[in-house]
């Protein structure tokens, strides 16, 4: 696609927005960019069986890889996905295969079903993987037995993306894409934006949308407008 540079040109009309076509993510393990903030937790998904304790809980913030480790964490483990609430029978699934619990603080939890999750998972050699933004000690958790069982978990914490992992993740998303990158606007993103893996893939669905939907390529200048737009000063050097 070529620019239209004429002035005023890409206000002159209405934009037309384009087909809303699906782009497959690619989240296999070898689709996973590793970088320092997600060295431990990496490590510790790699490791399974062999983990420290038979419950493990990742924490991270929004958008920070969570979700990515706990989908490769359960097509190797061939975990069934639960959710701990009266009546919905989730420890009577962690008697034979291992569980994965995502979202815990946002989805919340019965506590009394949640002790009960841990303790068959530690009766029949099970394995139970917990994805939440807050530390375990941040839960509100009413039963002591719970929060006791919740201290003897092994806690991996994921750090805030780093400007390389970011870099990396700008990349990978527009690759999905088939979108190739210059470094340099990589760069010149990477350095404006938000340090959030979320922020990364707003950035990328909306400079596609935008610049299909004006027949342009992707520029520097349609990235400092998204930048704008998302709240970003993008001061042109």
């Amino acid at each position: 696609m070529t620019e239209n540079n004429k002035p005023g040109s890409a206000r002159s009309k209405a934009e037309q927005l384009p087909l809303a076509f699906s782009h497959q993510t690619a989240t296999g393990r070898e689709d996973l960019l590793v970088a320092a903030p997600l060295e431990a937790a990496v490590s510790i998904v790699d490791e399974w069986p062999r983990w420290p304790s038979p419950v493990v809980i990742l924490v991270g913030p929004q958008g920070s890889g969570k979700s990515h480790l706990a989908s490769i964490w359960k097509n190797t483990s061939n975990a069934v996905a639960i959710e701990p609430k009266a009546g919905a029978e989730a420890a009577r699934a962690a008697e034979s295969s291992p569980v994965l619990f995502e979202d815990a603080d946002r989805t919340g939890f019965d506590d009394t079903e949640l002790f009960h999750v841990i303790n068959s998972v530690r009766e029949n050699g099970t394995s139970l993987l917990i994805t939440t933004r807050q530390w375990p000690a941040a839960w509100p958790v009413t039963l002591p037995d719970l929060r006791s069982r919740l201290k003897a978990a092994t806690v991996v914490e994921i750090g805030e993306p780093d400007e390389d992992l970011l870099a990396q993740v700008l990349m990978k998303l527009f690759a999905d894409r088939q979108l190739y990158m210059d470094d340099k606007l990589v760069s010149y993103i990477v350095a404006r934006m938000e340090r959030s893996l979320d922020t990364a893939q707003t950035i990328v669905e909306r400079l596609d949308r935008l610049a299909m939907s004006r027949g342009s390529r992707i520029s520097r200048a349609l990235a400092a407008e998204v930048l704008t737009e998302l709240g970003s000063q993008p001061e042109e050097d």
